[in-house]
């Protein structure tokens, strides 16, 4: 089956959703305001008409359901690909799949993050060596294989946008060193 593609903002919505069920489960007011603070983050900077197509999209692909109650209110809910897909987004547990064979590009994340981004700019890069990025330059990454989802879904996450790009690379002088770093045939 086909890997389904998601937006930023579809992303973000099936993470609060995640985040309802979680608040509706939970117990321990620590759990609850934590939920509550990433919610908030999630939500900042959406609007409306970009949510409602977001929401039509997910429901085609069918990663949410609905349920229609006899007052004419609508409760969205994770169907079980889209558990499966936010478990895939969930920052904590996210991992960069690793193909069989390497296509032979390297994927360079690159970043110019002001000073009063410091505690972004820090769990950005924290985040990128956790995912075997090698840190090839102060603010540069490079990493052997395709990531541009979870690359996008951390740099929305943190609200870093506009200052981080993404490149993927032919050819680099220091292509042998890379390979024997990533374990890669010579």
């Amino acid at each position: 089956m086909k890997k389904k593609r998601l937006g930023q903002i579809a992303q973000k919505i099936l993470l609060l959703l995640e985040a309802g069920v979680i608040l509706g489960l939970t117990s321990r007011p620590d759990h609850y305001f934590r939920v509550v603070k990433q919610a908030r983050k999630a939500w900042r900077d959406i609007d409306e008409e970009s949510v409602r197509r977001s929401i039509k999209r997910l429901y085609r692909s069918e990663f949410i359901g609905y349920k229609e109650h006899h007052d004419g209110a609508v409760a969205l809910t994770l169907t079980d690909g889209g558990k499966q897909r936010v478990l895939h987004y969930h920052v904590e547990h996210m991992k960069i799949e690793k193909p069989a064979r390497w296509d032979g590009r390297w994927r360079m994340v690159v970043f110019d993050i002001p000073e009063r981004l410091k505690q972004g700019r820090m769990a950005l890069s924290g985040k990128l060596k956790e995912l075997g990025f090698y840190p090839f330059q102060k603010s540069v990454f490079i990493f052997p294989y395709p990531c541009k989802d979870e690359i996008d879904f951390i740099i929305e996450l943190f609200n870093l946008r506009p200052y981080v790009r993404t490149l993927t690379v032919l050819e680099i002088d220091t292509d042998l060193d890379l390979r024997r770093r990533f374990h890669l045939p010579i």
